[in-house]
């Protein structure tokens, strides 16, 4: 489901890559420390599993918001000087509202994976499908949306919303669920938001 990254020149299929939420030149707002020891940080979000990440950037690091940063592999990242993942309460209230705009940015530059999901989605358990995770999708639009892909795939999201009466706006309901999952520490299942281990 995660596929490699790559940028416009299409030359660096193995990068991953952030998207700034958020810049802090001088560091934390909070950080008691005198200006000399406190490091530029940055608040991202993965392309790839959607991780909420707290970036260490360079002091010479030239980002804005809604910049790309490479952040694996670690030999490839020039701004980024360590990583860790966040939960959502830890990142700047300027991240928390950037972050809609950027999952919903992914998901438009991503569509053929998400429309995938839609394809190919699986039970979960003998009463639980992961359609069924996303918002509004009952029992009976997701048969309607197992019967509709079983004749042919979903080409796009129109197509997806063309053929699945009683299904609007699929985009914006994946959208939907990508921010529930990151809001949401304690939900049991997660479909698009991965973690992973400090690097």
């Amino acid at each position: 489901m995660a596929p490699a990254e790559s940028d416009e020149s299409g030359d660096d299929t193995d990068r991953t890559y952030a998207v700034i939420l958020d810049y802090l030149p001088h560091g934390q707002p909070d950080d008691e420390r005198p200006q000399y020891q406190k490091s530029p940080l940055a608040y991202a979000l993965g392309e790839v599993e959607f991780r909420l990440l707290e970036l260490t950037m360079a002091d010479d690091a030239d980002v804005t918001i809604g910049d790309r940063v490479v952040i694996e592999p670690e030999s490839e990242r020039d701004a980024v000087e360590r990583l860790r993942d966040v939960e959502y309460e830890d990142i700047s209230n300027g991240a928390r509202s950037e972050l809609d705009y950027v999952v919903e940015d992914i998901v438009d530059e991503q569509a053929d994976r998400f429309v995938e999901f839609y394809n190919e989605a699986q039970p979960i358990t003998l009463r639980l499908h992961q359609l069924n995770l996303l918002p509004g999708i009952g029992k009976k639009l997701r048969n309607n949306i197992l019967d509709e892909r079983k004749r042919k795939p979903f080409a796009d999201f129109e197509d997806l919303e063309e053929r699945v009466s009683g299904l609007h706006k699929p985009k914006e309901i994946l959208v939907d669920r990508i921010m529930e999952e990151l809001r949401d520490e304690d939900l049991k299942y997660r479909t698009f938001v991965g973690r992973e281990a400090d690097v």
